[in-house]
């Protein structure tokens, strides 16, 4: 066997490199795989707000002190009644639909754009919460959660003093 064959590449009649025509089409449908991927991703990452009709993930922040648990929840262009705050065994759940009608019309054109997405996040709780003195507030597009911690709880955990070592 000639060393010519082992070589996955030939030079044409012009002296260019030309590819066998099946690893032609291994290449020509990686590629079309590859720009369908990125044609999705791009079209549902960075498709504007008003054309969105997915789910969508508020920005959230969580955290923690002695006698605490706080969440705050990001949610623009929503109102209190269309979130709903649960809790259960399983955590701490915040869900809701955010829903937007705009209509423009002129002289001599109509437009009605609408959007809608929906979410639900689930924050694992540790034991020892007061679920009785759970407050939620909603202000200005943010979600407030306070959650409290049981006087029990308070007392079984302790800091541990880190030492530097010698």
């Amino acid at each position: 066997m000639a060393i010519k064959n082992l070589i996955p590449w030939k030079r044409d009649e012009e002296n260019k490199l030309a590819l066998p025509r099946d690893t032609r089409d291994t290449y020509l449908s990686l590629r079309n795989e590859m720009e369908r991927l990125f044609d999705g991703f791009l079209s549902s990452s960075f498709a504007p707000a008003q054309f969105d009709t997915r789910s969508f993930n508020p920005q959230m922040d969580v955290s923690e002190n002695d006698k605490e648990i706080k969440v705050s929840v990001e949610l623009p262009g929503m109102e209190e009644d269309d979130v709903q705050v649960s809790i259960s065994h399983h955590g701490l759940t915040i869900s809701g639909e955010k829903k937007a009608e705009k209509e423009d019309k002129g002289q001599n054109y109509y437009r009605l754009e609408r959007s809608y997405g929906s979410f639900s996040r689930n924050i694992p709780l540790p034991e020892g919460i007061n679920e009785d003195k759970i407050e939620a507030m909603f202000k200005k597009g943010v979600l407030h959660i306070t959650l409290p911690k049981t006087a029990a709880y308070q007392a079984a955990n302790k800091r541990i003093q880190v030492k530097r070592a010698s």
